[in-house]
């Protein structure tokens, strides 16, 4: 198996540190959530990242399967990833809620949209069996 693409980012000081990426075109600062007991800086976190790449990544996958079974999706449509984090006894876990929005489909259509992307995307592929991952349509 060969690599498409490889993205790489290194972190420095943890959740309040910094992330960049090695081409620059990520750089961003890390603050700890007051939820976690953190100053809630100006800075972004983890599973804020996470959220964002998996909204993407998913959204990709809508777009694969919605060209692959000839179905339109409106511009508008967007996904929405929500990521908890909380505790699994001496452990950290984290949950995931995918939240689509779809005009112009019925919930039926909409469903079966993100169920069938939840097969392909890369996020879904690789959080399968180890994160509790829920598929929603926002009415």
């Amino acid at each position: 198996m060969s690599n498409l693409y490889t993205a790489e980012a290194t972190a420095t000081g943890g959740r309040t540190g910094s992330v960049k990426t090695s081409d620059d075109r990520l750089d961003l600062n890390l603050s700890r959530p007051s939820e976690m007991g953190g100053d809630g800086g100006p800075g972004t976190n983890p599973e804020q990242l996470f959220a964002a790449g998996y909204a993407a990544c998913f959204q990709g996958a809508l777009g694969v399967v919605a060209l692959r079974q000839k179905i339109e999706l409106d511009p508008a449509s967007t996904v929405t990833a929500r990521v908890g984090l909380y505790k699994n006894g001496l452990a950290f876990a984290l949950d995931v809620e995918l939240e689509g929005r779809f005009p112009g489909l019925s919930r039926e259509e909409a469903e079966a949209l993100m169920h069938a992307a939840h097969q392909v995307c890369p996020y879904s592929v690789a959080t399968r069996d180890n994160v509790a991952v829920r598929l929603n349509v926002a009415e």
